[in-house]
């Protein structure tokens, strides 16, 4: 293992403790609060009508936006900031170990650089400030993280997302909301995606690593949106930078559709309104210079959430930068799942399947590894979590076919297939 890794392990490792200790402070100052005194003569409930079981309870704080099954404390800290009123304050602090077989070769920076079949590192270091009352709120979400993801080289996505120029910065998303009614607001600054049915940070999935799909979708934006609800249906608009490019030439909205309280249904699609010509990894060409449309339907009623969803991408080329004389497409599907076994228990997994158009010698675009190239995955995820402590284990496996020589798994980039197996715990509170 590099020198980078050992100091990246150690600092998840102090960084969680940190978090822990103090939590555990916060927590135990909670406890310390006596609970109000019953009436002194409170009647007894009739006999013939039982009290209904009290509901779970549920965190106050809407976002960060997490599918489960890890969940932010119940009693999130907050404190009156003078001239804002209450502010509350929120967080994770994670370490990973990821093992695979056929680390992959990407040319990156001027030369052709190797992952490690085993990499640890600190997936989430991060501390959110959020305001969720009056008609000026704000969410502030700032530190450290990865983001793993199937199919890619971790070790230089990581050398990338710690390069701030490159990813994201340091603050990932920040963003102020205007919130005239109970029915419209405006958002503005640097904003989640509507895109996809995963989103960008580890601890907000269902799994520990994010899919084949999500790799061809925005993670994060500057722009503007806007957000309004009309009866069961909510609908959003965004004017963005789609891949986080700077210039401002993507449109992108959203319609849910809520059934009933079990069953909604989404509508997403966006797309770039004025080529950037612009290639880097946190905007990627082809990628930036797309349209895609996803359809989202979610069942969740105790003990499934179930997330199937369908997507397609018609991709822009660009000759001059190597990257195809001619537009691509590509569509696919998944289904999420996530059983809740108990109170502390969960396991959750992910079917995918990936196509791409064209091939690697008729010009088309590279979507995903080459062009022409389909790609599946499976994974597996067990999940514990008592109160702010939680760990879960993964295991992943990605096949392919159809990609060029080169563009695969392995150091040749001819290997069809890998394997991983993911270990991350920390503490979210």
């Amino acid at each position: 293992m590099d020198p980078s890794s050992f100091k990246s392990l150690r600092l998840g490792v102090a960084g969680v403790a940190l978090l822990a200790a103090w939590q555990c402070g916060l927590s135990a100052a909670r406890a310390q609060t006596p609970p109000p005194a019953a009436p002194a003569e409170a009647p007894a409930a009739p006999a013939e009508a039982p009290a209904a079981p009290a509901a779970a309870p549920t965190s106050p704080l809407t976002a960060p936006s997490m599918t489960g099954p890890l969940a932010l404390s119940t009693t999130p800290y907050n404190f009156d900031a003078a001239g804002l009123g209450k502010v509350y304050l929120s967080g994770v602090g994670s370490g990973l170990g990821l093992f695979q077989s056929d680390p992959t070769t990407v040319f990156y920076k001027g030369k052709f650089q190797h992952d490690n079949g085993s990499n640890a590192d600190l997936s989430n270091g991060q501390l959110i400030l959020q305001k969720i009352d009056g008609w000026f709120q704000f969410y502030a979400q700032g530190g450290l993280y990865s983001l793993p993801t199937l199919g890619t080289n971790y070790n230089v996505t990581q050398k990338a997302v710690a390069a701030s120029s490159a990813y994201f910065g340091g603050a990932p998303v920040v963003y102020g909301k205007i919130v005239p009614s109970d029915i419209f607001n405006v958002e503005f600054g640097k904003l989640p995606t509507l895109i996809g049915a995963e989103y960008t940070f580890t601890f907000e999935n269902m799994n520990i690593e994010r899919g084949l799909l999500w790799g061809l979708e925005p993670a994060i934006s500057h722009g503007i949106q806007a957000n309004l609800t009309t009866g069961p249906v909510a609908w959003s608009v965004s004017f963005n930078d789609g891949y986080y490019s700077g210039n401002y030439n993507w449109i992108t909205g959203a319609a849910t559709w809520t059934i009933d309280p079990a069953n909604t249904l989404e509508v997403v699609g966006g797309g770039n309104v004025d080529n950037f010509n612009g290639n880097t990894v946190a905007t990627p060409y082809v990628l930036n210079n797309s349209d895609i449309v996803n359809l989202i339907y979610t069942y969740n009623s105790a003990p499934w959430t179930i997330t199937p969803y369908f997507q397609y991408t018609h991709n822009g080329h660009n000759a001059s930068l190597g990257l195809g004389t001619k537009d691509a497409s590509s569509w696919g599907g998944a289904v999420l799942a996530n059983y809740s076994i108990d109170d502390n228990w969960n396991l959750a997994g992910r079917l995918e399947y990936l196509n791409t158009s064209g091939s690697a010698t008729d010009g088309s675009a590279p979507v995903f590894l080459s062009a022409g190239t389909s790609g599946w995955s499976v994974t597996a995820t067990p999940t514990w979590q008592n109160g702010i402590y939680f760990a879960r284990l993964e295991g992943s496996y990605v096949g392919t076919s159809g990609a060029a020589a080169g563009t695969a798994f392995g150091k040749s980039g001819n290997a069809k297939s890998q394997e991983r197996l993911v270990l991350e715990a920390g503490v979210l509170f």
